[in-house]
């Protein structure tokens, strides 16, 4: 079966690779309004600019990271396929890395180059899918606040000729702070920002690029924390 027949099998049955399982969209979505009220009664979750949350295209949702509650807050009002990208090593822990397998999540070597995870994003996304990117590459600071974004969302963005929607999460760091095993009461907000399309100047390389249109993107981001 060649990439482009997969990730649409993918999209249509929620399956990944071989071996690995994602549930149904449609029983994602079914979910989500039991993730939404979860949400509002333990951390009084707010949504802010959902009308920014494309209906359909390749798209990629790119984030701060707070906590590890993030990729399934960030998901409850964007009704469509999406998956994330998360560290590989997440993937093995006890029930979490299950979890987070299941409802799509993708294991990504942060250390160096992981060739296979790029061109399986960019087929997803060519095939108009969503993905959510943590630029940051973990959690940020222990206050909430961000720590240097990597290029790696707005290079695949730039490749994949797809827009960025920038996301911002407010107060995750709170619910569940590291060294907790489990998630506390508090309050999260969630701002959806309108779409951010990465331009290369002329006579600008690539490289340098991907570093400014970062920046960027990290000011936005950070605009609403």
């Amino acid at each position: 079966m060649n990439d482009s027949v997969t990730i649409s099998h993918e999209r249509s049955t929620g399956r990944s690779k071989p071996g690995e399982f994602v549930l149904p969209q449609w029983l994602i979505n079914a979910m989500r309004p039991g993730f939404r009220l979860i949400g509002r009664t333990f951390w009084n979750l707010k949504l802010k600019g959902v009308e920014n949350i494309p209906e359909d295209g390749g798209l990629i949702v790119a984030s701060n990271h707070q906590s590890y509650l993030d990729p399934f807050a960030i998901s409850v009002p964007i009704k469509r396929a999406i998956r994330f990208l998360a560290w590989n090593e997440a993937m093995n822990w006890p029930f979490l890395g299950k979890v987070m397998q299941v409802l799509g999540a993708w294991p990504l070597q942060l250390e160096g180059s992981d060739p296979g995870a790029i061109r399986r994003s960019h087929q997803w996304l060519k095939e108009g899918g969503a993905l959510m990117i943590f630029p940051e590459g973990g959690r940020g600071e222990a206050d909430g606040s961000m720590i240097r974004f990597k290029a790696g969302a707005v290079r695949i963005a730039r490749e994949a000729r797809v827009p960025i929607l920038p996301v911002t999460i407010r107060g995750a760091q709170r619910v569940w702070p590291r060294g907790r095993l489990v998630p506390g009461l508090g309050d999260i907000e969630i701002t959806y920002h309108p779409l951010f399309h990465p331009q290369q100047l002329p006579d600008e390389d690539a490289r340098a690029c991907a570093r400014r249109e970062s920046e960027q993107l990290a000011a936005i981001i950070r605009s609403a924390l």
